[in-house]
């Protein structure tokens, strides 16, 4: 599975964006899909996961109720709607593609290159 994320940007806090992720290659469909996020000097971290359905989804603390992961298989692509930005958002985030949930990075197989978000306060 190819991975290619898109749609970060420069925005201020309290704002909106959303990523998009597209798979090609194996089917999309067969994957647990994650989105995860890396600031400078810090660790990847989880930000939310979603199952092969789409009908199961959790988040990581800090963005819930803020963030909306959701994805659709007729298009090969999972999005992360991200709501009320925080300067604490920054972040380069990846999508992954792994065959079972989780929350730790190991457990993916395929990622993206990642886009880079920066919240300005």
């Amino acid at each position: 599975v190819q991975l290619q994320a898109s749609g970060g940007g420069l925005v201020q806090a309290g704002t909106s964006l959303r990523l998009s992720c597209a798979a090609s290659g194996r089917i999309f469909s067969s994957y647990v899909m994650g989105w995860f996020r890396q600031a400078p000097g810090k660790e990847r971290e989880f930000v939310a996961v979603i199952r092969r359905s789409g009908g199961s989804t959790y988040y990581e603390d800090s963005v819930k109720g803020r963030f909306t992961i959701s994805r659709d298989n007729a298009k090969n692509t999972v999005y992360l709607q991200m709501n009320s930005l925080k300067p604490e958002d920054t972040a380069v985030y990846h999508c992954a593609a792994g065959p079972s949930w989780g929350v730790r990075p190991s457990e993916y197989i395929y990622w993206g290159q990642g886009t880079l978000v920066t919240v300005s306060s």
